[in-house]
């Protein structure tokens, strides 16, 4: 795991990247936000979507809503970045709507989009 520590807009932005998944369950992605905040201070996390397992893009398991609610828990903004295009469930399109409305997590097409939308953030 790579971890890149960006400022923008005042902000500390880590954008995280990987050969490998990261995120296969919500204890990985508690101990992913433990390692971002001790390795960069920052709170706000840009993640490509290839280091989720795709099981995290089934909603029927259950398991985005569990791992995104410990990020809004924790206070942690994360933008996960892709084509989300390729997926054809309108339950997560409409996911994926409603969290891109809110003021914590973002699924974003580009990087740059990642950081400049968490840059923006209160």
């Amino acid at each position: 795991m790579n971890i890149a520590k960006i400022e923008a807009g005042g902000k500390n932005i880590a954008v995280v990247s990987s050969s490998e998944i990261l995120i296969e369950d919500v204890q990985s992605a508690l101990d992913l936000m433990a390692t971002v905040q001790y390795e960069t201070d920052s709170n706000r996390i840009v993640i490509n979507k290839s280091l989720l397992s795709d099981s995290f893009f089934d909603l029927k398991t259950r398991l985005a809503g569990e791992i995104l609610q410990k990020f809004v828990n924790y206070r942690v903004k994360m933008a996960i970045v892709g084509d989300f295009s390729v997926y054809s469930s309108q339950s997560l399109r409409d996911f994926i709507y409603e969290s891109n409305n809110g003021n914590d997590i973002f699924f974003l097409a580009t990087e740059q989009q990642a950081i400049d939308k968490l840059s923006m953030l209160k």
